[in-house]
């Protein structure tokens, strides 16, 4: 069953604040020199971070950042310049509770290896099946007039794109991404959702269909996603089956 679909807001950030002023600067720091970790709430104190909702189209230049440290943050949206950080390997938005969605773009970074997602508050999630919002009428907009195809970087404006919703695993989470498209053949480059997804690009609102999942189904899911963690366990270990059972249930409940 879908549950709370609402409207995605646009315009989530004031672009004069403080705040917003010194996290430019600071990805513009980071990519002079060449950092490999981006953690604005060590730079921004806790005030100023709370006030971050997005991130600055910039970040496409920090090529050497290996590791995104977002933990608790009140994002709501991540740009589709992600897909640009070329090094990232690892990112943890966790405990953002207001991101339920990411780009496409992201699935591009072909070293993200881990990740550190709040599974339960993004759309479509195999806890709760929060309904994924209608794309018809309601085009998610990010910074600017125009943008590009998330398969093929097409330039077009938001007049001629096709914005799908798709699902899939990226780093060590399953998770849900809008993708602008230019044309059918982008759209049929989009990759084949995992086991227990709706199994197809789709537009949203509450007519779609989610899968149902048993108790059984459910516990294979969580059982998947924490062997996805990398849980390195000794198989001569006496305390195997209990880790394992352990890191099941410490899953179930995040």
């Amino acid at each position: 069953m879908n549950k709370r679909i609402s409207k995605i807001p646009n315009n989530v950030q004031d672009r004069t604040s403080i705040a917003w002023k010194k996290l430019c600067e600071y990805v513009d720091q980071l990519a002079e020199s060449n950092a490999e970790e981006f953690s604005p709430r060590d730079v921004l104190g806790n005030e100023l971070f709370s006030q971050i909702y997005t991130l600055p189209e910039s970040i496409a230049k920090l090529k050497n950042v290996k590791k995104i440290d977002l933990y608790g943050s009140n994002l709501k949206r991540i740009p589709p310049e992600i897909g640009e950080m070329e090094s990232l390997e690892f990112f943890d938005p966790y405990t953002s509770y207001d991101l339920h969605w990411f780009p496409f773009e992201i699935f591009k970074c072909k070293n993200l290896k881990d990740s550190r997602i709040s599974t339960r508050v993004l759309y479509g999630n195999y806890k709760n099946r929060m309904g994924f919002p209608r794309l018809n009428h309601n085009p998610i907009r990010y910074h600017g007039d125009t943008l590009k195809c998330s398969i093929c970087s097409k330039q077009m404006s938001y007049e001629v794109t096709n914005q799908m919703w798709i699902t899939t695993r990226v780093g060590t989470d399953i998770i849900p991404m809008l993708a602008n498209l230019c044309s059918k053949e982008c759209e049929e480059q989009l990759p084949k959702p995992p086991k227990y997804y709706v199994q197809f690009p789709h537009k949203g609102g509450a007519d779609l269909v989610q899968p149902d999942m048993n108790e059984f189904e459910y516990i294979e899911a969580v059982y998947e996603t924490v062997t996805m963690k990398k849980v390195q366990i000794k198989d001569e270990d006496p305390k195997n089956d209990r880790s394992k059972f352990l890191k099941l249930l410490s899953k179930l409940f995040s």
